[in-house]
């Protein structure tokens, strides 16, 4: 009689057949499940096996399915799900004018979207659209993989295999002023200078004090057009509002999305100011997406911005934040300067930097193993990321520091080496 293959089996055998086979193997490997449910903190797999969701790659700042945005997108869908785009969507509109409310001062348009990619090409965009062709951008910066934002995106190993690029950014480091300043002035131009306020994809890299608003001070002093890539670390994730507001700066344009979402729907925004958004204020038509600003995602964007005033998350991102950043410094102590390089982080976005990638692949599975779910670095293999939401209870948040603890011993008891568990415990 022939075997009938498991749940897990057959989703395995689909992706490997018609999603990806490289995901299907890896995912063999770790001996991850079936993502079956998710509620608040926890995703659930297929044999009902709760998992904590510290990862998501800054998405589930509300956690999953936080009620009130449910609540919102399912009333919208009942109404209007996507708009006609020839009447007028006043769910965008409504949208808009809630995340200006929010945003830093000066920003005053929107351009919605669904994804960060597509905000960072918007914003590459309005950069041409000023007759800018210069674009500086930082080492260990990732602002997304499609063609356009792969031209400011600094990692090789996804820049290579795509060149010649649409797009080309000069790179100079990540919180060197003097590097920068050098750049703006080269060859007598206008530039765009594209920057995250916190490197998240990089391993949680926070730059020096200061160093967001000299960023300013010299792009306004070479009229340059300043773009703030806040996808990952705005809306709350850090403890405030947006990485801008740490310094009191305002760029020409900021980009949102992730947390955005409410982690319901995708969505994300460029946010300008009047004069960098006036090319399409003239000429709409310009650029334009079929699904973007849809009712949808524009009620669960103002849902979210909602739930963020409301329930007061930022200041929860902050307290839980330094909690957080506290007890896994004192947890990981016994490891410093053997395994571990450095604990560091801003609000609810931290980085466990190992000393080899093994390593931090070896604690990834750890965490697995105790049902916690973290996100890895794109651009540092050695950094393990937590991005948890800031609706844990205290539970949770013990079980968090106690799957780290657990999952930091058999590194401490020198059974992985280099990433590699010892042959007398295999």
């Amino acid at each position: 009689m022939a075997t009938i293959p498991s749940f897990l089996d057959a989703a395995l055998a689909r992706y490997q057949r018609h999603v990806n086979a490289g995901i299907a193997r890896l995912a063999r490997l770790t001996g991850i499940g079936v993502e079956a449910h998710s509620e608040g903190s926890f995703v659930h797999d297929q044999n009902g096996i709760q998992y904590l969701d510290c990862g998501g790659y800054s998405v589930f700042l509300l956690g999953h399915r936080h009620p009130a945005v449910v609540s919102a997108v399912k009333r919208q869908m009942d109404r209007s799900p996507l708009a006609s785009r020839i009447l007028i969507n006043d769910e965008l509109a409504r949208a808009a004018q809630a995340l200006i409310e929010v945003a830093p001062a000066g920003l005053e348009y929107v351009w919605f979207a669904s994804s960060g990619a597509e905000a960072v090409e918007a914003a590459l965009k309005l950069a041409r659209l000023h007759g800018i062709r210069r674009l500086v951008a930082m080492e260990g910066a990732y602002h997304g993989k499609t063609l356009g934002a792969l031209g400011v995106t600094h990692n090789r190993l996804y820049r290579e295999p795509f060149q010649p690029l649409a797009v080309e950014a000069e790179f100079v480091p990540f919180g060197e002023l003097a590097a920068l300043d050098l750049a703006l002035g080269r060859d007598g131009g206008r530039c765009c200078v594209i920057v995250e306020p916190v490197q998240s994809e990089s391993g949680v890299i926070i730059p020096p004090a200061g160093y967001l608003r000299e960023v300013e001070r010299l792009c306004r002093r070479r009229g340059s057009l300043l773009v703030f890539d806040e996808i990952s670390v705005g809306l709350g994730r850090i403890g405030h509002w947006w990485a801008a507001d740490r310094e009191g700066v305002a760029p020409d344009v900021l980009l949102a999305g992730k947390a955005l979402s409410g982690g319901v729907i995708p969505v994300s925004a460029a946010i300008c100011t009047e004069a960098a958004y006036r090319p399409l204020n003239r000429d709409p038509m310009l650029h334009t997406s079929t699904f973007g600003g849809n009712p949808l995602a524009c009620v669960a964007a103002r849902t979210t911005i909602e739930v963020i005033r409301s329930e007061g998350i930022v200041e929860r991102a902050r307290d839980m934040g330094s909690r957080l950043l506290a007890e896994i410094r004192e947890i990981l102590k016994p490891l410093h300067g053997t395994h571990v390089r450095e604990v560091r982080g801003l609000g609810l976005l931290l980085g466990i930097d190992f000393m080899s990638e093994g390593l931090a692949g070896a604690f990834f599975v750890n965490l697995l193993e105790q049902r916690v779910l973290a996100s890895h670095s794109l651009g540092a293999h050695h950094v393990v990321r937590l991005t948890p939401p800031a609706t844990l209870g205290s539970a949770q948040i013990d079980w968090l520091l106690s799957g780290i603890e657990t999952s930091a011993r058999p590194l401490a008891a020198g059974r992985v080496q280099n990433g590699r568990r010892s042959r007398s415990h295999a």
